[in-house]
């Protein structure tokens, strides 16, 4: 009996590793899929980006597409890497759509990153317009998405947008990015991810020390 349920338990964890497998996989390769299925297309923008963009958190932490993160594991500015031309300029956004929460999102959307004039994908050139700030969701509010997007510019440009330090919420909420990339002729975005976050204790601890 003790031989029978042990290898039916090596059995089942054979089964979910694979499965776990299939599903990293397929994120790697089908964000456009993915963030239409979760409702980005079109809680944030008309049409979802075909290309993935690599997101690395301090301690080589990969975001997979619509995987969950804790905010204490996104507290830290990431890495980024996107297929760039080196010749041209880019726009960042991270945005959460479901501020305060997904069901009631009165401040959607709360603009956590925003970075423009990036010359062929290198983070450093950018003009920082708000500063990143991890993701905070309230306590009892469920899973969030936060969604990366990346838009290709015609040139670089003037942004006339008011500046957020990562310390404060100000400028933050009620954000759009499809009124923004409307507003400088960006068009759709060019790659994406996104991760679900929910409450944890840094999130109280995050807010101690904000404005």
């Amino acid at each position: 009996m003790f031989y029978f349920n042990l290898t039916r338990m090596l059995a089942i964890r054979i089964l979910i590793s694979i499965l776990f497998y299939t599903v990293v996989t397929a994120s790697d390769s089908d964000v456009k899929e993915i963030m239409e299925a979760d409702g980005i297309v079109p809680d944030t923008v008309d049409q979802a980006p075909s290309a993935k963009i690599d997101v690395i958190y301090p301690g080589d932490l990969s975001v997979e597409v619509g995987g969950e993160l804790t905010p204490t594991q996104v507290k830290d500015e990431p890495n980024l890497k996107w297929d760039a031309d080196p010749g041209k300029y880019y726009v960042l956004s991270m945005v959460d759509p479901d501020a305060p929460s997904r069901e009631n999102p009165t401040n959607r959307e709360m603009k956590h990153w925003l970075v423009v004039n990036i010359k062929g994908g290198d983070l450093s050139t950018g003009e920082v317009i708000a500063e990143y700030r991890g993701s905070g969701p309230p306590k009892d509010s469920g899973l969030h998405r936060y969604i990366f997007l990346v838009f290709e510019q015609k040139a670089k440009q003037i942004f006339d947008e008011p500046k957020s330090p990562s310390t404060s919420s100000d400028n933050r909420r009620n954000f759009s990015i499809r009124t923004f990339a409307k507003k400088y002729n960006l068009g759709d975005p060019l790659a994406g991810n996104f991760f679900h976050a929910q409450w944890d204790p840094y999130v109280d601890e995050r807010n101690k020390n904000s404005s």
